[in-house]
């Protein structure tokens, strides 16, 4: 899985973990995916690989070492991303835009990619790809553009790979998560621009809420697929975002 230094990956790793998965964890930096790797505990087989997912070199290197380790994939949790900067768009630089956009899409892709690879040659082929969506993908919050546009691209990016997969035996869906409690998401509670102009705290919710119904997507049989998911904070403004 991506982004598995914090936040939800480092959630989903550990419930994996707990349901006796072998990890392999990926994110930029090797400290905080040693971290994740520790709190698995011993009795879980996990490999970390220090990777940046907007380099095509390192995610083939990716896939590779999981082909080297493991010799098959069967789950890829496709869950970098990152958020730009709360701006006007006018004030957007293009060089914060092009960094949500590695990351969110390119990256996305790129990691896809490396999956379908391995999940169409191993034997049993298939495998499942769930990507980390955002309730983003159908709803923006104000002065986000660049995230927005990616989770909405993501989410044609899940429908292609759902159906491209179909022939090889690989399922893909989309979780879409509001208001998980990780760093990430931090400020909410000390107010958020809302679609009035002004500005509110939000409720959030615990990453191991999210991490179940990862665990559940994921351990679907592969005639079966749960296309989308939409786990948040029973009370965030999202429905009507009021």
């Amino acid at each position: 899985m991506t982004g598995a230094g914090s936040g939800i990956g480092r959630a989903v790793a550990l419930t994996l973990a707990d349901a006796g998965w072998s990890l392999v964890l990926a994110g930029r930096t090797p400290g905080p995916l040693e971290s994740t790797a520790e709190l698995a505990g011993n009795g879980t087989s996990v490999l970390c690989v220090p990777t940046d997912v907007t380099d095509p070199a390192a995610v083939t290197a990716l896939f590779e070492a999981v082909r080297e380790r493991y010799g098959r994939l069967d789950l890829l949790f496709n869950n970098a991303g990152r958020f730009g900067p709360a701006v006007p768009l006018e004030e957007l630089a293009w060089e914060e835009w092009r960094a949500v956009v590695d990351v969110n899409l390119h990256g996305a892709f790129l990691c896809a990619q490396g999956a379908f690879r391995l999940m169409k040659e191993q034997q049993p082929r298939g495998g499942r790809i769930i990507n980390n969506g955002s309730l983003s993908a159908h709803t923006p919050r104000p002065d986000s553009a660049a995230y927005t546009a990616t989770k909405h691209a993501l989410t044609g990016l899940t429908k292609s790979l759902s159906l491209d997969g179909r022939h090889h035996d690989i399922a893909c869906g989309q979780i879409d998560i509001g208001n998980a409690a990780t760093d990430m998401t931090a400020r909410m509670a000390h107010g958020v621009r809302q679609a009035d102009g002004g500005h509110a705290p939000e409720p959030t919710m615990d990453a191991a809420d999210v991490a179940r119904t990862v665990l559940h997507m994921a351990e679907l049989p592969l005639e079966a697929n749960m296309q989308f998911a939409t786990v948040l904070a029973t009370k965030m403004p999202y429905i009507g975002r009021g």
